[in-house]
């Protein structure tokens, strides 16, 4: 796997250690089912120089939650709802293009700080028994805790580099950043929280801008983070994953939601 000497300008012992996901899958996960993920989205992204693939959440009725470095120098969004697989026959898949986003104004490519963007339909969508909203996004800090879900279409082993056709779902355990800051030292901002998966789960190549997911009740979904970045060393490693958290940013979603 190829490393890429990102942050070399500002911490150089970090370039051994971490690498950006713009291309991260769910490594180790089980499928997941629709009726419990309705708001996930695949995003085929098209950049002035370079084709990409990224997860993301549908929010509301028009907007996909997503990373940064996902939207950042975007020219033209495919997004896919209502369906777990990206191919074969499925009538409930919804196929959509757009070109507008929205990125964070204190993103920093360089240190993956407020890794966020928003994407916006061309028009708002008709809800279906397929497709629906994340419901409720993070309503406090998220405190270290098991029983976190990251779900995503990125590569699913080591063995095999090809994205999933089928969504997997991975469980996490998110941990303090004083822990995370032992491998990533200070790149590992507050405004960031990293996890760690049992027998190595976790997101991978193809899974940046995936929805990290707290369970609020056994039907609801609460959106805490979005995928971010990973170690160099893999996805198998026994490294922490990174992730932007959500609640810091949610008077920023809904402002853009809102206004725009």
């Amino acid at each position: 796997m190829k490393n890429y000497p990102i942050l070399i300008c500002i911490i150089l012992t970090f370039v051994s250690t971490v690498q950006l996901v713009s291309h991260s899958r769910i490594i180790g996960g089980e499928p997941g089912l629709i009726s419990k993920y309705k708001f996930a989205a695949a995003i085929n992204v098209q950049k002035s120089n370079m084709k990409t693939f990224c997860g993301g959440a549908l929010f509301k009725d028009q907007w996909i939650i997503t990373a940064g470095q996902c939207v950042d120098d975007g020219v033209l969004f495919v997004i896919t709802l209502g369906s777990v697989t990206l191919k074969g026959d499925d009538p409930n898949r919804l196929t959509l293009s757009t070109s507008e986003y929205f990125l964070h104004p204190d993103y920093n490519p360089d240190t993956l700080e407020n890794d966020l963007g928003l994407i916006k339909l061309r028009m708002p969508i008709t809800f279906t028994d397929y497709i629906r909203p994340i419901a409720p996004l993070a309503m406090h800090e998220l405190p270290a805790k098991p029983n976190l879900r990251v779900i995503g279409w990125g590569e699913s082993s080591i063995e095999d580099p090809s994205y999933s056709n089928e969504l997997q779902v991975a469980e996490v355990v998110s941990i303090n950043n004083d822990e995370c800051r032992i491998t990533y030292g200070n790149q590992i901002k507050s405004k960031m929280v990293c996890t760690v998966g049992q027998y190595n789960e976790g997101p991978c190549f193809g899974d940046v801008g995936s929805p990290l997911l707290d369970a609020y009740s056994k039907y609801v979904e609460v959106h805490v983070g979005i995928v971010s970045f990973l170690s160099s060393n893999g996805c198998g490693s026994t490294d922490p994953s990174g992730f932007t958290r959500t609640y810091p940013y949610v008077s920023w979603i809904n402002n853009i939601t809102r206004d725009n």
